[in-house]
């Protein structure tokens, strides 16, 4: 069979991931409907959870490392009494106990003991590798291997209700928390084990009032290039919380050959977007102590005029 040729496709995407995939199974059936020569995703969501999945395609890539290190918050839901061997509803059974009568302030006083920088076990079952292994491979092998905790940050955890043993709760926290990990040890908090049954990813920083796109939609669009690169946002849409630089011809001409530049306008020490004369995003620029532009990571877009969409 004739191999589908590939596009040259720049952006970023907001999808919203459906239960029942991985994240990267999520990235593959996007790609090829866009039919894009490459993209990457922003970090992991669990098969089981839904929500935002920022996927980068193109010289989108370039910022995928920036985006998963970004603050992310969760719609969450928990059943307290039943302990899991991968901490959710998609793992076995492995204990259940009884559940003490806790009225919500109780529950809410034990939730908030977990804001702020914690320690925290990663699941058994997760993607994180040993070794070069993900460690899910190896608890599916049967191997016990000892999970060191780790430092995460979580910066609030808001309390949305409750239907008897099942606690809703919305987290905003950094990266590497895993809600799963907070499910689990709120239950053994409260002495009668939990794992978490639902998960939603609401938004990842600088998408904080996003409109994501479902796969389902993107399908109903296959074949129609136009309409679905209308979905995508700009490169420097993750970006947004930087400041700008805008440079003239000769400077944009020497920060695309790595030469170091003086913007126009005097800016404080750190990361800022650069842009060329004709409104390209040119670069990932840092401002350092010598107040010149250095390129942290440079950009190879269309002109505005040869990328638009008719």
């Amino acid at each position: 069979m004739a191999r589908i040729p590939k596009r040259p496709v720049h952006g970023i995407l907001l999808l919203d991931k459906p239960r029942g995939l991985s994240s990267n199974e999520a990235l593959q059936a996007c790609r090829r409907v866009f039919r894009a020569a490459k993209g990457g995703h922003t970090g992991s969501l669990d098969p089981m959870a839904t929500g935002m999945l920022p996927l980068c395609f193109g010289e989108a890539t370039k910022i995928a490392g920036l985006l998963l290190g970004s603050c992310k918050a969760y719609e969450a839901e928990c059943l307290l009494g039943v302990t899991t061997n991968t901490d959710d509803a998609e793992g076995e059974a492995t204990v259940m106990r009884p559940v003490p009568d806790l009225d919500d302030e109780a529950l809410r006083e034990a939730l908030q003991q977990f804001v702020g920088h914690i320690e925290q076990v990663p699941p058994a079952h997760s993607a994180l590798k040993r070794d070069g292994v993900r460690m899910y491979e190896r608890a599916r092998r049967g191997e016990t291997v000892e999970i060191q905790p780790r430092g995460v940050d979580v910066h609030a955890i808001d309390w949305l209700g409750r239907d008897g043993p099942r606690l809703r709760f919305r987290v905003t926290c950094g990266s590497g928390t895993y809600i799963r990990s907070l499910a689990r040890d709120l239950g053994e908090k409260l002495g009668c084990g939990a794992h978490l049954t639902a998960l939603r990813r609401q938004w990842v920083d600088p998408f904080h009032e996003p409109v994501m796109v479902t796969l389902d939609a993107l399908q109903a669009l296959s074949g129609r290039f136009n309409q679905l690169d209308r979905l995508l946002l700009p490169v420097d849409a993750g970006l947004a919380e930087l400041p700008a630089a805008c440079l003239d011809e000769a400077q944009s001409v020497a920060l695309q050959h790595g030469q170091p530049v003086q913007p126009a306008s005097e800016l404080a020490p750190g990361r800022c977007r650069a842009y060329a004369a004709d409104g390209r995003l040119l670069a990932l620029a840092e401002v350092r102590g010598d107040r010149r532009l250095h390129v942290v990571r440079g950009f190879h877009l269309p002109t505005p005029a040869a990328s638009a969409n008719p």
